[in-house]
């Protein structure tokens, strides 16, 4: 049995019903709180707040459903409402359901069925502000976090540029310097101090694609690839790698600065992962659905359906199944700016022959380009 926790408003102009009523929930031990028309159960509203509402809708002056959107549109409650009422015409009983009352008992009524209806909402409203809460406070400390990683991140990359600069000088100091272990250090300081900056930049722009807000336009996907392949110049003559591309692209709707970084991510790792030397070949398909798909196949190893299932997902990285190095931040970045944009990431692949990594984005028809 309750012991006066729950608090119950009837609104009910019948003085029988309301007598019945008030018994039945008085033995099942609820609070009560009545009330015979729309003002004077608004009045109630105004100094209480009760955890369920049961409403008759053939009320005088305002009736049940125009009291309900009243509870709804004007003053934002979400206390959950059962319909009672003698109307058993099946229109009003869809009608009331339709408003998103959690119920609808016709009158006459059993009072065991009320009670059990009562307790049942009564838990199921329980049970949806605790999930309310814990939503919040998720969001809260998703929140924290967020602004922690952005913080430390972004305190990180200062100190790491001096790291890097003066690596650098030593390195133009130290051309003639007769010991080899000393320049394999120097070479050690700056490769490693080069990762912990793509570390750094990955992790803001995790950070940004969570806090900022941007415009969906229509794009050109020629100059982004440009780019994209000009970020990593070094890098392809490193790799003395050979990149085939169409002369034109399809116009999609995105945000650019966000589709370059997902190049410079699946080119990259193209450089990497892909034959010696890499050969990448890059296009793009209309699919079915209105979205364009874009892709950057390589000529590396391939990868197995057991492999590709880990792709994706934060800090599991193409280094711990190619045995070449990463940090496993890069395309779980594609993935979450992809689905910010609309779209979707995957890769096809199978042994032997290579993998082929897109992503797709909504067709950008209004252009009037087929």
């Amino acid at each position: 049995m309750n012991q006066l926790k729950d608090k119950i408003l009837i609104v009910d102009d019948d003085i029988t019903n309301l007598q019945v009523l008030f018994k039945t929930l008085q033995d099942a031990n609820y609070e009560i709180l009545v009330a015979k028309d729309a003002p004077s159960a608004l009045a109630r509203l105004q100094h209480n707040n009760p955890d369920l509402i049961l409403l008759d809708i053939m009320l005088p002056g305002m009736d049940g459903f125009a009291l309900y959107n009243h509870l709804r549109q004007e003053m934002k409650s979400e206390i959950p409402v059962i319909f009672l009422s003698a109307v058993t015409d099946v229109n009003a009983i869809i009608a009331g359901l339709q408003l998103s009352a959690v119920d609808y008992i016709t009158k006459p009524f059993d009072p065991r069925i009320v009670i059990a209806r009562i307790e049942k909402h009564l838990q199921l409203e329980r049970l949806r502000r605790e999930l309310k809460a814990y939503n919040q406070q998720l969001q809260r400390e998703v929140a924290e976090l967020d602004a922690f990683a952005h913080t430390v991140a972004h305190d990180l990359k200062g100190p790491l540029a001096i790291v890097l600069g003066f690596a650098d000088i030593l390195a133009d100091e130290l051309v003639d310097y007769p010991s080899a272990n000393v320049k394999q250090a120097l070479t050690y300081i700056r490769t490693i101090s080069q990762k912990m900056a793509g570390i750094i930049n990955d992790l803001l722009l995790l950070a940004q694609i969570h806090r900022q807000t941007f415009i969906l336009q229509t794009i050109d996907m020629q100059p982004i690839v440009h780019e994209a392949l000009a970020h990593l110049a070094t890098n392809i003559e490193e790799y003395q790698a050979m990149i085939t591309q169409p002369d034109q692209w399809p116009p999609v709707i995105g945000y650019a600065p966000w589709v370059e970084t997902v190049w410079v991510n699946y080119l990259s790792n193209g450089l990497k992962y892909g034959g010696r030397p890499p050969h990448l070949t890059l296009g793009s398909d209309l699919q079915e659905n209105g979205h364009v798909r874009f892709w950057v196949k390589d000529n590396g190893r391939g990868l197995s359906p057991e492999e590709q299932q880990r792709l994706f997902i934060e800090f599991v990285r193409l280094g711990q199944i190619s045995e070449s190095p990463g940090h496993g931040l890069g395309l779980s970045i594609v993935r979450r700016i992809i689905t910010q944009l609309g779209g979707d990431v995957g890769v096809e692949s199978e042994s032997g022959q290579g993998s082929t990594f897109y992503f797709t984005l909504p067709y950008a028809e209004d252009t009037g380009n087929k």
